[in-house]
């Protein structure tokens, strides 16, 4: 081991992972970023034992499967309880669907009211790391998107625009699209943040629904944005929240920013 601080990272290999670590290693950190072969977060042995022989500052916890509340819930707990036992600082990654949406936005204080199976389990996960680790920092976020690499909501337009009847985008749906990088760059500037703890809102400050936001990547790439369809989650059969809108005036005053989509992509 070098003589930089160690942070162990959950899910190095995932979409925000992948944004992580050149920006960890960048700001001085040494980054120890285990498989799931090499580390399994629903094995509390394991964990205790990588963290034991690291002895990390900080740990960065983002790994999950969306459909696996083993992980989701308790990984996130294993995880939380194996940083507290060497006393890493834990930045925890949440999302903005642990609440069911509304027309105002949510705050730290307001209590989560989860509408589908995934949100629910990450509201679990919230409330047990919180139980293993109090000091731990819960980082809520929204859709993410990228320029370095593409996440999920910009492979989805590409496929739409080579194929226009494969989806529409809801004009409802109104979310934070949150960059990746720069959501990277906070998680690594709040794994030295001991001071900053519970739930924290960090996310794209410029509310966009998705349609707005297909429309705007699509430009982006020189695509023809009038090929795309929009829906509406009303009629279409889903058990989805609608707006959900995060207030990021926490955050903000901590120095801690996601630029607005129209900065990355450009405005309409």
């Amino acid at each position: 081991m070098t003589g930089r601080p160690r942070l162990v990272v959950t899910g190095g290999s995932g979409f925000l992972g992948t944004h992580v670590i050149p920006r960890a290693e960048a700001a001085g950190w040494h980054v120890v970023a285990p498989s799931s072969g090499e580390m399994d977060v629903t094995d509390p042995t394991g964990v205790g034992r990588v963290l034991r022989e690291v002895l990390p500052a900080a740990v960065l916890h983002l790994a999950y499967r969306r459909d696996d509340d083993a992980v989701i819930v308790e990984g996130s707990r294993i995880v939380a309880e194996a940083a507290e036992q060497v006393d890493a600082r834990l930045v925890h990654l949440s999302t903005d669907v642990v609440f069911a949406g509304r027309a105002g936005a949510y705050g730290e204080t307001d209590p989560p009211d989860p509408v589908h199976a995934y949100g629910r389990a990450k509201a679990m996960a919230e409330q047990a790391v919180l139980r293993a680790a109090p000091g731990a920092v819960l980082v809520r976020t929204s859709l993410l998107y990228g320029t370095e690499h593409e996440g999920v909501c910009q492979r989805d337009v590409r496929f739409a625009l080579a194929d226009p009847a494969h989806m529409a985008f809801f004009r409802d749906e109104i979310r934070n699209f949150t960059h990746a990088g720069d959501l990277a760059d906070a998680c690594v500037a709040l794994a030295t943040r001991r001071d900053v703890i519970g739930p924290l809102h960090v996310c794209g400050s410029e509310p966009m629904d998705r349609y707005t936001f297909a429309r705007r990547f699509a430009q982006s790439v020189g695509a023809d944005a009038g090929v795309l369809r929009a829906g509406h989650i009303e009629g279409s059969g889903l058990a989805r929240p609608a707006r959900v809108v995060l207030d990021t005036g926490r955050a903000a005053a901590l120095g801690v920013a996601c630029r607005p989509v129209s900065a990355v992509l450009g405005a309409a």
